[in-house]
């Protein structure tokens, strides 16, 4: 677009509105400003906010030195508004004009100024008219997967795809002979054949590489591995561009890597399991549920960016009308692409719809890690951290335990998320009766008699007390010490102590070293003051948590054994 197409715009019917605004412009002082604007156009499906041209016709250019910094314009603007505009600046006879293109508000959702929804009427923004309102939120988005995708037929959808959707659906459905039905039935059966033509549906979950990179090349996931979170570079990227019911396996492939995918040890009296670092039903349940809710308008992929303590999956298009990062876990929400999730469902890949976030939080509180994390995302787009870091494994016994028990009934994600706000000392807004029932399967216990505060039960404080211990020879805190400091190489005991002086003494640090060299941890070289003090050879690749892990792990079946 030049100034010359600006020029001709009008602003009703083009969506546009022009301002002088010769030396500034309200940024967000009162409606008639930057802000009320963009609300007010997003509202009208977007447009644009033109400065440096007059108003009347002709419009004449007239240059503006409002916010010569248009990058932090479009930064200020996202993060006021949560709306990713794009400016551009355009000079006739070196008069300069700011054009701002405002992307439209989502389907079914009008956008607020100071509380207030507005809409551009003549020269004034003003509150939304009821009319105007009503009609936004009663929007519907249309089905993107029921569309049908003229270009393609049969022949462009992956054998493979197919036999592993029919598969899943005979088990998931415990129907053997739907194996046996043709291509042709099975595509109409589900839908995703309407008149011999194939819908996007059919595309996206059953189409060969080189026709989804043709006709829906935005369907592809990118993964990228980083070993900093900081880091900008990737170490290791990815595109997968196949049929979704082949892609999900290659997509948790790359995820669960050796190295990249590590194991936690927990050990509960003599028994030891693993945690992983990235659990498979979680992954997957994430990934489809990101594809299915996903905006296919959008021409953006969905990327997953992995790093060794966490993991980030961002998909296009905010979240569906009518939910947000407050009632995610209890409003029950329409897919985007109600076809496709159907069929997911059906098939088993993923829960029934509305229940696949409670499954993620579900996993992820039970295995005493951090809450799934959704503040990043915005209109646009969902972002969804995952945190490996096992943050409470007393909290992960213990709900194991119960939920292992032939005890009734099992918890489900309103019981965990409860039982963790109790865990945190956190009582508002607790629901009386989720409360009532952790307290009748004697999960949680009042603090005292005369209050409304609960605790956990003993056997949680039980566990906490247990896992800081090692035998009665070691404290967990004091191992982590001493291991962290000799993960990078020898030391000597002088060395240690000014490593340590804030917590542990030179008698204290000498009697560990002695008895880690008995239990085969560590090793010394040297004598007198000139001995050095190292880890065994078995730990030397070992850093971080994952040492600490292995190194308590070891102790622990030699001293909590009974």
């Amino acid at each position: 677009m030049q100034i010359s197409d600006l020029k001709l715009l009008k602003e009703s019917e083009d969506k546009v509105e022009f301002k002088e605004a010769k030396s500034s412009y309200s940024y967000n002082g009162k409606r008639r400003s930057i802000l009320g604007y963009t609300v007010a156009l997003a509202n009208e499906n977007g447009g644009h906010l033109v400065l440096g041209i007059g108003d009347n016709h002709p419009h004449e250019v007239v240059g503006s030195n409002a916010f010569l910094d248009k990058g932090k314009l479009e930064q200020d603007i996202y993060r006021d508004l949560g709306i990713r505009v794009k400016t551009q600046e355009f000079f006739e006879s070196s008069k300069r004009v700011l054009a701002i293109t405002i992307p439209s508000r989502p389907i079914g959702k009008p956008l607020y100024f100071d509380d207030v929804p507005l809409m551009r009427v003549g020269e004034e923004l003003k509150r939304m008219s009821d009319e105007m309102y009503l009609s936004i939120i009663q929007e519907q988005e249309p089905d993107f997967s029921e569309k049908i995708c003229e270009a393609i037929n049969v022949n462009d959808l992956d054998k493979d795809a197919i036999e592993k959707m029919k598969a899943s659906y005979s088990r998931k459905q415990r129907n053997p002979s739907f194996l046996h039905l043709s291509t042709d039935q099975v595509l109409s059966d589900l839908k995703l054949m309407v008149d011999n033509k194939i819908n996007y549906a059919g595309l996206i979950l059953l189409g060969k590489s080189d026709v989804i990179k043709k006709y829906l090349p935005q369907s592809k996931t990118i993964w990228e591995y980083r070993s900093k979170i900081s880091q900008i570079p990737f170490d290791s990227r990815e595109e997968i561009i196949d049929p979704l019911f082949i892609a999900i396996d290659k997509i948790w492939k790359l995820i669960n890597q050796p190295g990249l995918n590590k194991k936690h040890p927990i050990q509960q009296g003599a028994y030891i399991f693993d945690i992983m670092d990235f659990n498979e039903e979680v992954i997957r349940e994430a990934m489809l549920n990101a594809i299915a809710h996903r905006d296919y308008t959008i021409t953006s992929e969905s990327v997953i960016k992995q790093f060794p303590n966490q993991i980030s999956i961002i998909n296009p298009g905010g979240f569906p009308k009518g939910v947000t990062i407050e009632n995610l876990l209890t409003v029950s929400s329409t897919p985007r692409s109600r076809l496709m999730t159907e069929i997911l469902e059906k098939t088993g890949l993923v829960e029934r719809s509305g229940q696949g976030v409670d499954k993620i939080f579900s996993i992820m509180l039970s295995e005493g890690k951090a809450e799934p994390d959704y503040s990043a995302s915005d209109m646009f787009q969902v972002s969804l951290d995952l945190k490996t870091e096992v943050q409470d494994k007393a909290f992960h016994i213990f709900i194991k335990n119960y939920q292992e028990s032939d005890k009734e009934p099992k918890m489900g994600v309103e019981q965990i998320i409860t039982l963790c706000k109790i865990r945190n000392g956190i009582f508002q807004h607790l629901k009386p009766s989720i409360v009532s029932q952790l307290e009748n399967i004697g999960l949680i216990k009042k603090a005292s008699r005369h209050t409304n505060k609960y605790v956990l039960r003993d056997d949680y404080y039980e566990l906490i007390e247990e896992e800081s211990k090692i035998g009665k020879r070691y404290l967990v805190s004091e191992i982590s010490t001493i291991s962290l400091s000799l993960q990078n190489g020898s030391l000597k005991i002088g060395e240690l102590e000014d490593t340590l002086s804030s917590q542990l003494n030179r008698n204290q640090i000498k009697y560990l070293l002695n008895k880690l060299i008995e239990d085969d941890i560590l090793t010394k070289a040297g004598s007198a003051s000139g001995t050095r003090y190292q880890l065994l050879d078995s730990y030397t690749d070992l850093r971080g948590d994952l040492l600490i892990a292995h190194i308590i792990a070891d102790l622990k079946r030699k001293y909590n054994t009974n």
